[in-house]
Formats: C-alpha cells, sequence, structure tokens
C-alpha cells in the first residue's frame, strides 16, 4: 500500500462511487474496525478451521491445466515509500505458496524496470512490469522510448505480442477508458485501506495507548490474516467498472495485492510531551504529531525513552500475509512466463481471498451436449455464441454461497459446493463465492466470465 499520510489525507468524495450493478450478498454485518475486537477475530478463525475440516477434495481438471497462485501489483525496493526487498519477496513467496509473481516497479528512469527481477528464483517465477501512468505494464520486451508518450500511444507499444495492460486503482480513474488494454483490478488491497477513516483513526489511539497497544499486538500475532483482512469489503466500484467493460469487450480481472511492506506502523518520541506517527517510510516532517496533552496515555509511553527512540511498533503486512489475503489464480498449461501470458490475456483467471480457505478445485465454464468428448465446454475467459440449451457450472471446494452474475445482474443462487444454472439468454456470466465468517457472509472469490453473446445461427 501507499504511504501512511496519503491514506488518511484523501478527501471522502474522492473515493465515492456510484454503483450500478448488483449489489453485495449482504451488507457487512460489523464494520473494520469492529471486526479487530478479539472475539470477533477469534470467531473469525474458528468459521476458517471449521470450513477447512469441511473441503472437498475435488477431481483433477481435465483440461490439463495447473491452477497457479500469482500475485500481481507487487513492490520491493523500487521507490522511497517501499520497505520490502526482492529477496524478502522471494521468501515470502516460497511460504505463502505463491508460484507467480507480477512485478509492478515504479517508473524510475533512467532506470528500466524491465531490468527486474525476470524468470524462474528459488521455484517461483518473476515476471517484470510497472505501475505507472495509472496502468499496471508488463510488455514481453522494453518499451523505455514510449514512456512519456501519451497513453493512446504507450498502450499499443506494451500490448504489442504477449504484452498487458491493465487499469489500476479504479477509484482514482472511473472514467478512464478501456481502449486496448488487457484488463483491469478488480479488487485492490489498497482502496480498502483508504475507505477505512474510522479504522485509521482508531489505530492512531491504539498506538498512543500502552494498553490498547498491547491487546492490539497480541491480536496480530494471533490471528494475522483476520486483522489484514478486517478491512477488505466488496469493490463495489471496481466490478462496477469491470461489467461495464466486458458488455462490448472482453477485459481480464486481477487482484491487486498493492504490497510494499510498509505498513509498519511506529511511534517516535520528540520529547516527554510529544511523539510523531507514521510507518517506516515517512520522514519525521511527514509523520503526524500527537501530544500527550490531548493523549494522556501518551507520557508513560514517552517517560524514560531518548528523543527520538521508537517506543511503538507494529507490522500489519509483510509480504507473506499480503499475499494469502489475495492472489490471483491463472489456470495455465506450465509455469512459465510465455504460458502466464497467454493464459491471463484469455481470461483463465480467478481471484481468491486465500486466507479463507484454499480455492484450488474452483472451476466454471459453461456445457452443452452432455457431459465426456461429445459435450462443449466453454471456459472461463472463452465467447461463443449463445444458443438453448447450454447450462453454467460451478464446483468449489469449499462450501460457499453461490452467486451466478448476468451482465452484472443476479441469475441464480445456490448453498454448497456446486451450482448449476440454465445460460437463459445471451449475457457476460461470471459467479462470486462468498463463506460465512462469524455469521457474516464475506466475498472469497470472484471469476473471470463466459460470455455467451449473441446467437447461434
Amino acid at each position: 500500500m501507499r504511504r501512511f499520510g496519503r491514506i488518511l489525507g484523501i478527501p471522502l468524495a474522492a473515493l465515492v462511487l456510484a454503483s450500478h450493478a448488483a449489489p453485495p450478498l449482504e451488507q457487512p454485518a460489523h464494520p473494520p474496525n469492529g471486526r479487530l475486537e478479539a472475539a470477533r477475530l477469534q470467531a473469525v478463525q474458528a468459521s476458517v478451521d471449521l470450513l477447512a475440516a469441511r473441503r472437498r477434495d475435488l477431481l483433477p481438471r481435465s483440461d490439463g491445466l495447473r491452477d497457479l497462485r500469482c500475485i500481481f501489483h507487487a513492490h520491493a525496493g523500487d521507490s522511497s515509500h517501499t520497505g520490502g526487498k526482492p529477496e524478502e519477496m522471494l521468501a515470502a513467496a516460497k511460504h505463502a505458496g505463491v508460484q507467480v509473481v507480477f512485478l509492478s516497479d515504479h517508473f524510475r528512469p533512467p532506470r528500466d524496470y524491465m531490468d527486474s527481477w525476470r524468470g524462474l528464483r528459488d521455484g517461483v517465477l518473476f515476471i517484470p512490469g510497472s505501475e505507472a501512468r495509472g496502468l499496471l505494464l508488463h510488455p514481453e520486451a522494453s518499451v523505455f522510448p514510449h514512456m512519456d508518450k501519451p497513453v493512446p500511444e504507450l498502450v499499443p507499444a506494451v500490448v504489442r505480442g504477449e504484452g498487458m495492460a491493465f487499469l489500476s486503482h479504479i477509484e482514482e480513474r472511473p472514467d478512464h477508458p478501456m481502449d486496448g488494454l488487457t484488463g483491469l483490478e478488480i479488487y485492490n488491497r489498497h482502496y480498502d485501506a483508504k475507505r477505512d477513516f474510522t479504522g485509521m483513526l482508531q489505530l492512531v489511539l491504539r498506538l498512543t495507548d500502552p494498553e490498547r497497544l498491547k491487546e492490539l499486538s497480541s491480536l496480530v500475532e494471533r490471528f494475522p490474516d483476520a486483522c489484514l483482512a478486517a478491512q477488505c469489503l466488496y469493490p463495489q466500484a471496481y466490478l462496477d467498472k469491470w461489467d461495464a467493460a466486458n458488455a462490448t469487450g472482453r477485459f481480464t480481472g486481477v487482484a491487486a495485492n498493492d504490497c510494499h511492506h510498509n505498513q509498519i506502523f511506529l511511534l517516535k518520541k520528540v520529547d516527554d510531551e510529544t511523539a510523531l506517527l507514521g510507518t517506516i517510510v515517512d520522514k519525521d516532517e511527514g509523520m503526524r504529531k500527537v501530544r500527550a496533552s490531548l493523549r494522556p496515555t501518551l507520557r508513560p509511553m514517552l517517560a524514560g525513552k531518548a528523543p527520538g527512540a521508537i517506543v511503538a511498533q507494529i507490522d500489519f503486512d509483510p509480504y507473506e500475509r499480503s499475499f494469502r489475503n489475495v492472489s490471483t489464480h491463472v489456470l495455465a498449461p506450465a509455469q512459465t512466463e510465455p504460458a502466464l501470458r497467454a493464459a491471463a490475456k484469455a481470461g483463465r483467471v480467478y481471484v481468491s481471498h486465500d486466507w479463507m480457505g484454499d480455492p484450488t478445485g474452483f472451476d466454471f465454464h459453461a456445457v452443452a451436449g452432455g457431459q465426456g468428448p461429445s459435450g462443449l465446454s466453454v471456459p472461463m475467459g472463452d465467447e461463443r455464441p449463445w444458443s438453448p440449451g447450454l447450462r453454467l457450472q460451478v464446483r468449489s471446494p469449499l462450501p460457499a454461497t453461490i452467486r451466478l452474475l448476468r451482465d452484472g445482474s443476479v441469475e441464480a443462487l445456490a448453498e454448497g459446493h456446486t451450482l448449476e444454472a440454465p445460460a437463459s439468454r445471451p449475457g457476460v456470466y461470471r459467479v462470486e463465492l462468498w463463506l460465512a465468517l462469524d455469521g457474516e457472509r464475506r466475498p472469497w472469490i470472484f471469476s473471470n466470465p463466459v460470455y455467451l453473446r449473441g446467437q447461434e445461427r
């Protein structure tokens, strides 16, 4: 995520987008800050454990594709507000079971971001790219001479061959044209943080009270994934943009971790009455000044410490935790850069909040003509003319609420491991899977669409 000061400094009006498509399955039962209470976190973890015990091992895929766990929008050692290094990211990917990382280096001329890590490193495939001009750019080869050109000229250079370009931070550019783009982010972790004003203010209060800080540190240690995920909400603005774009095109939806490992919050002493609050990447002048006259609980924390001393620190977003929070699963025949690019461009992709449960085995496709070799199967990302008799099938390794949407509107609902419903008319069909945690249904999986447009003649 970006710098702490920017998260707190964005006006609410800049973050609110109109919603036109289906609303979330249900409104959150608890606000993000309420989810950080000990009882809530304990109940969420119990729900996650119960779901894991009810996991159903599904048959291997019949198409021979591998479910490769990928990370899009990842930063390491690429800017002054990035706290992590590439070596740290590699170690975290191995621990989190991530097989592919699409890097998003900030553009810093004269350095060419295509000179970043590329290829397999200790079992993890790295694919270079950049976050620039409001886009995630993944060209096959350097486009350095094009980087300062207008976006309508830059994008064709990036997507040439098997290059890819995704629209990023939809809340900041809801009207950005999709011309020539491969796809867009359909979830971004940073957007959730920006929306959680109350939670960020509560964090200030927790970090400046020794008892509340001790409690928070304990909760983050005991329930690391649930704490980071407390801010996660339904990405309505992103999905609205996606559904609208797919009405006339085909755009791959990916998840944006937007991970920098920079959300390590700290409290630094100025004097016995004053402290600075920020993150490890903030300079003193960019941190927030907190005075004991307004927060008396601050005085015992500062007493006896030298000026400049770090009196409190808590790490919310190590790479491993961020990778478990959300990932982009790409169905590809091999863990190679050409295979990953081709599969991502084809829409063989789904997004999952993996901390809630392992989604491996999830599948969504349209079928016609029965099962077996004689039947027709239309996988995620594919398009074919609609015809009577087509059916949509979903399978899930965990019992979930399965929501089938057509052109952004709800078409069918099912509870359990499977859904099967007729494709009653032409449209763009996608599915969402929701899991019940602590009595609250929260979004788990977002599939890419099956496109059934027009009518077979």
